[in-house]
């Protein structure tokens, strides 16, 4: 038992003072593992307040993303039943390869209130300021094959636009592959890696960063970069965002086997790069044309002004109208 999860359980459920009698009589703990235990949930930023005679009372949360917080409340089966949180680390997604390697079971959660080494695709460095975003990375061990797992970067960004919606309210879309953008600035980003043989996955490490609650950006970035709270006008607590991305995410995983191209259709209809003037490079030479569709196995499916059509499985795409392009 997670004695403190229990414990902020009990007061969110009851809106007037509880008894430290009567926490101790629920969990069968003594009262002074209650107070001990009142006292480190303030130490971690909860507002408690203490009456005598009377107990105590849930004031306010913190927007700290502890494992009790993510826990409370958590809607999924197997995503996150293991979590792991960090105040400051080089990469989640580093860490959870570590794990991965010292056994860490399917579905483990690595999170960071900082990262001092955030990676984005194609080994660009990603900022990740301490208390502002969602920096967190899912250990996923699956059966698929090595062949399929560029449905999973896309099931990964289709989850976090669903939620980001679901949340917020903002009008998220998708940049292939799985870029999240507002309008046309970059709210979240997605980096996906594993280790496999050739006829099986090892682990997956799907690593998402979400700029939730910055105010601003380094100078280079402010063009292309955005957050949920300057497209949204508000403060975004981030933990319940958290919480659906992990029930969005593994309700594409369960749903992608019996229902691959519904979900393909609804990618689709998010995706900002379809229709639009693409740019690429292929065997070292700048190429333009229009993103046409996606192949049922990710590849994005682009016709130039030729009208050859080319099948592109990774790499930098620009799209007319995003980043400033």
């Amino acid at each position: 038992m997670n004695t403190k999860k229990e414990i902020i359980r009990i007061l969110e459920q009851n809106s007037e003072y509880v008894s430290g009698e009567k926490i101790s009589e629920f969990l069968h703990i003594t009262r002074t593992a209650v107070w001990k235990n009142i006292n480190a949930l303030r130490n971690s930023g909860y507002s408690i307040e203490s009456v005598t005679n009377r107990g105590y009372k849930l004031i306010a949360r913190p927007d700290k993303i502890t494992p009790e917080e993510i826990a409370l409340g958590l809607k999924t089966k197997l995503l996150a039943k293991r979590i792991d949180c960090y105040d400051r680390i080089d990469s989640t997604n580093e860490e959870a390869k570590r794990k991965a390697l010292a056994g860490a079971p399917d579905g483990s959660l690595f999170v960071a209130e900082e990262q001092t080494g955030g990676k984005g695709r194609l080994g660009r460095s990603w900022t990740s300021p301490a208390g502002q975003g969602l920096w967190f990375t899912v250990l996923l061990r699956s059966s698929l094959l090595p062949s399929q797992a560029a449905n999973i970067t896309l099931l990964a960004g289709l989850a976090v636009c669903r939620a980001i919606q679901r949340n917020t309210g903002c009008a998220a879309m998708i940049k292939w592959p799985n870029d999240i953008v507002i309008e046309s600035k970059k709210v979240c980003g997605i980096l996906t890696e594993m280790a496999a043989e050739m006829d099986r996955i090892e682990y997956m490490a799907v690593g998402i960063g979400v700029n939730v609650n910055n105010e601003n950006f380094p100078e280079e970035l402010s063009v292309k970069a955005t957050s949920l709270r300057l497209e949204s006008g508000s403060f975004i607590r981030r933990v319940p965002l958290l919480q659906e991305i992990l029930f969005e995410l593994e309700t594409v995983l369960k749903d992608f086997p019996l229902h691959t191209e519904s979900l393909l259709r609804e990618y689709k209809s998010r995706c900002v790069s379809l229709n639009r003037r693409v740019g690429f490079i292929r065997e070292n030479r700048k190429m333009v044309g229009v993103a046409e569709d996606i192949s049922p196995s990710g590849e994005l499916i682009v016709r130039c002004d030729d009208g050859t059509k080319f099948p592109i499985s990774s790499g930098e795409v620009t799209v007319q109208g995003i980043y400033g392009e």
